[in-house]
């Protein structure tokens, strides 16, 4: 599901749990996410929480890892939070429709 996020979008771990169908999720998600940093192949940078702050940031190799990437997409982060959130918000569920 990460893999499939834009780049230059982001989304949340509720809204991926929820796709998941697994509303109530979010954590483990959150848990899924933490061991992913380290695989270059999925952007777990572009997974934020539910107001758009940046709660994995601290699961990079260092803090300031998943603003940099983000902000190299021309995603705007100010203290630790996305600026205009629901600009970039991506939703998997309105993107990907379960057949």
């Amino acid at each position: 599901m990460v893999r499939l996020i834009p780049k230059g979008r982001v989304t949340s771990y509720g809204a991926i749990a929820a796709y998941l169908g697994s509303k109530q999720s979010s954590r483990m998600v959150g848990w899924a996410m933490n061991a992913s940093h380290k695989m270059s192949d999925v952007p777990s940078h572009r997974v934020v929480n539910r107001i758009g702050i940046l709660t994995g940031k601290n699961h990079f190799e260092n803090a300031m890892k998943m603003q940099e990437l983000l902000e190299k997409e021309g995603v705007l982060i100010q203290e630790d939070k996305i600026v205009n959130f629901k600009h970039f918000f991506w939703d998997p569920s309105q993107a990907l429709k379960i057949p």
